[in-house]
């Protein structure tokens, strides 16, 4: 028991102290199906000499039951006597794990991520796919990348399905799709085959298809392969990013009609074959959310647009000068409402009468280590203004880009926190999550692990430098990033950051996770701290602070990505980790013999 009541993850919409005694822990369980209650609600009683369960569906009963197995590891001889009502603010609940960014997870990966969202009541799951599936006659797209193929797909389909959670199919099929048109074969297909070039980041690589029948045609085709391996007739499209659009064979299209109603042109391409087939069709709403007029075009009826955004609300958020002249040279438009958190998203889609989800994001891509605190206003923000403004579904993206260096770990605590305000966000949104991990999910007898993944993913903000969308210590590290940097090291910043650095890494020798995992989860947060450090280290570095010799950082860095390679291995296949590794070879190059 704490203050506030049970520790409850996550907490009940509504929990009501009962007079007298609870009933005894091992108590007779009385179950009522009640389908009034609506399927995910339930209603727990333990004022009695038995439990007494009323649920709406299966899901129901499930949180149901895990609520009270919650209550059990809490409860001495008798359980506290308690009435609980609770059912979920969004019908949909849903996590995205990027599996194109070259980190592919092993089935037992996938499992054990199966069993933790049906802890936290997730009920929806994307894996998001560029080139990571093994498409049939497509075989030099996906050949390095030890991609999922149907038999892993129908696997992990049965594995979601058992758990009360939904497997919807995700490919990308406008923007992103950069592995395929690198390659001779698909080169006529990009937009604009020689890359689009701009003042400060050079020549972008070809990403996105051009907007006509062939291309929808070969999307389409896509599609329908994954599809036919999973029960769902949900996809999600992608579509997001296609910056290049109107730099290449569309220009004179763009010119004519503008970029909006080419994109809409083509976006309706897709949802056309996918609606003939049956489907729901899901797209990443960024091109069009300053189009109302492109968004009424669109058909209110097995469409919806997902409104991603992924820093917490900030009344002055701006963009990095770097990041803004980028944006300008690729004709993007970003107004100073849609920095400062959703409300600026999602208003245009509720406007149009368009479904929409809100989809924030866990903040570990492109840190190692995380940047919680943003992460956590993010969530918050996301429940709050989609709840407000008629949402139907929450997804919590978790991305991957610049080699998708992050271990698992680290989205565990924004993981969980979104889980839980999107489950109820009046319950949770003081939710604190550390304590909560390590009984629950990590099993931490010593309670250290939550401990320390709180402190380390609060380390970005405090070298004097910030980093949208990222952390100063990844950027450094990798060079990703650095049109995004803002401020000067601070050498008193970064000394503490180090210095937190290792105390963290001292306290998780004490960590003792009983979960399945927990061996290799120490080892992997171990080892995020140790790159975060050399991030921090070649800070110092670059602004003339005291540092380790190059003699020192090259054998601590050949050292780091030694444990690189033993820790992605033991967690995801092969393919991709020569590609991620690579950015820390460039590094190591960079200090002399």
């Amino acid at each position: 028991m704490t203050a506030s009541g049970p520790a409850l993850l996550p907490r009940p919409r509504r929990i009501t102290p009962l007079p007298g005694a609870g009933a005894p822990k091992d108590a007779a369980v009385e179950v009522q199906q009640r389908a009034e209650l609506g399927g995910e609600a339930f209603t727990l009683y333990t004022g009695g000499p038995a439990v007494q369960i009323a649920h709406g569906g299966a899901n129901g009963l499930r949180y149901a039951q895990q609520c009270f197995a919650q209550l059990q590891s809490n409860a001495g001889a008798r359980l506290p006597a308690l009435a609980i009502e609770d059912s979920p603010d969004f019908p949909l609940r849903g996590y995205l794990l990027d599996v194109s960014r070259d980190r592919v997870p092993t089935r037992e990966t996938l499992a054990l991520l199966v069993e933790r969202l049906a802890l936290l009541r997730i009920n929806h799951l994307q894996l998001y796919t560029e080139h990571a599936f093994a498409y049939r006659g497509h075989k030099e797209v996906w050949r390095d990348a030890s991609p999922l193929d149907a038999a892993d797909v129908a696997w992990l389909d049965g594995q979601c399905s058992a758990a009360g959670i939904e497997l919807c199919a995700n490919q990308n099929t406008f923007g992103h799709m950069g592995r395929w048109l690198k390659l001779p074969r698909y080169r006529a297909r990009a937009e604009a085959p020689q890359g689009v070039q701009t003042r400060l980041a050079g020549t972008l690589a070809p990403a996105t298809l051009a907007p006509n029948e062939q291309n929808a045609a070969f999307a389409l085709s896509l599609c329908r392969e994954l599809l036919a391996h999973h029960k769902s007739r949900r996809i999600n499209i992608g579509c997001d990013e296609t910056f290049e659009l109107g730099r290449g064979a569309s220009q004179q299209a763009v010119r004519a009609r503008g970029r909006a109603h080419v994109f809409l042109e083509h976006l309706q391409r897709l949802l056309r074959g996918l609606h003939a087939d049956g489907c729901e069709v899901l797209f990443w709403g960024d091109m069009l959310r300053g189009h109302p007029d492109c968004l009424r075009a669109l058909p209110q009826r097995d469409c919806i647009a997902l409104a991603w955004h992924y820093e917490a609300p900030d009344p002055h958020a701006a963009l990095p000068a770097g990041l803004r002249a980028l944006f300008e040279d690729l004709g993007v438009d970003i107004s100073p409402q849609q920095l400062r958190g959703f409300e600026g998203h999602v208003r245009a889609f509720a406007e149009s009468g368009l479904p929409f989800w809100v989809c924030p994001g866990t903040s570990t891509w492109n840190t190692l280590i995380g940047r919680l605190d943003n992460a956590l206003g993010n969530l918050l923000d996301a429940a709050e203004t989609g709840l407000a403004h008629g949402a139907r579904g929450y997804l919590v993206a978790d991305w991957g880009d610049n080699g998708h260096m992050q271990p698992p770990a680290v989205s565990l605590p924004p993981l969980a926190y979104g889980a839980a305000v999107a489950w109820c966000s009046a319950a949770n949104r003081d939710l604190e999550v550390a304590p909560l991990l390590d009984r629950f999910v990590f099993r931490d007898q010593a309670g250290v692990l939550g401990g320390v993944l709180d402190e380390l993913g609060r380390l970005h903000a405090h070298t004097g430098q910030r980093v949208y969308n990222g952390s100063p210590l990844f950027t450094e590290l990798t060079g990703a990033g650095r049109l995004g940097r803002t401020g000067d090291a601070d050498g008193g910043g970064v000394a503490a950051v180090i210095e937190q650095l290792d105390g963290a890494r001292a306290a998780l020798s004490r960590a003792r996770p009983a979960c399945a995992d927990g061996e290799i989860t120490v080892r992997e947060v171990q080892q995020a701290a140790r790159l975060a450090r050399h991030g921090a280290w070649r800070i110092a570095r670059a602004a003339g602070f005291a540092r380790p010799s190059d003699a020192e950082l090259r054998a601590d860095l050949e050292a780091a990505i030694a444990e690189q390679r033993e820790c992605w291995l033991a967690r995801s296949r092969p393919g991709g980790l020569s590609d991620s590794l690579a950015r820390l070879q460039k590094v190591l190059r960079e200090y002399a013999l």
